[in-house]
């Protein structure tokens, strides 16, 4: 399967050819739809047929390897079959806010010191956890360092480093509870240019004034060293 979504993040739509249907959902040969991973939700959106439209309101990864990516249709339509030509299309206004959210958690990580000990992005709050001391945190600190890099309007970017220059550079991994993707032979780094460089297969905007502003909604205790940071976009 050709994953669009992992070159460029901007593609909206595709046309696509059905591979397999089953219980679990439609499989296409090409798809610019991201599947539910590294703490950013599956995309939804409409795959369209022969004059019908199929709502799709997930995206999962399958058993068969990074790019097995399955899209979950709502119940009681009509479903294209193998070998059907299709248009995939996402809620481009969804996604757009993971991507800015997305980019945002990599500015809150570089920030706030310490490992991350688990995350969440959604389109209206996301988090991430720090394994740091308690009273450690400032809220408007945290916020007014994060809108600085966002207002720097700082170039945004991936590349690629191969599994065992991934295992030399281990400093490089943040994310305690989540292992780099690896295992297929390359990593995929996030670099925001200066800021921040870890692995990371999600999709983010190209440049940090694309995310607009954040503002910190609460920081919670969640355990003896873990503090949860809970962000929000101001639009």
């Amino acid at each position: 399967m050709d994953a669009l979504f992992r070159e460029d993040a901007y593609a909206r739509n595709c046309v696509a050819t059905v591979t397999a249907v089953d219980d679990r959902g439609i499989r296409l040969d090409r798809t610019v739809f991201y599947p539910t991973g590294g703490g950013q939700p599956g995309d939804s959106g409409i795959l369209r047929f022969d004059g019908f439209e199929v709502r799709i309101t997930d995206t999962v990864k399958g058993d068969g390897g990074p790019d097995d990516v399955i899209h979950v249709p709502e119940d009681g339509q009509e479903l294209p079959g193998p070998g059907i030509a299709v248009e995939a299309e996402i809620d481009w206004d969804r996604r757009y806010r993971h991507m800015r959210m997305h980019t945002a958690l990599h500015l809150l990580c570089a920030v706030v010191p310490g490992s991350v000990t688990g995350g969440q992005i959604g389109a209206d709050k996301s988090r991430l956890d720090f394994n740091v001391p308690a009273g450690s945190l400032d809220k408007d600190g945290i916020a007014d360092s994060v809108n600085r890099l966002i207002a720097a309007d700082t170039p945004v970017g991936t590349q690629w480093i191969t599994d065992d220059e991934m295992a030399a550079k281990p400093e490089l991994v943040r994310t305690m509870s989540v292992k780099p993707p690896s295992g297929s032979g390359r990593v995929r780094l996030l670099n925001v240019e200066g800021v921040d460089l870890q692995p990371c297969g999600g999709t983010h905007v190209a440049r940090t004034g694309e995310i607009g502003g954040i503002e910190v909604t609460k920081i919670e205790n969640k355990g003896k060293q873990n503090r949860r940071v809970v962000i929000a976009l101001k639009d």
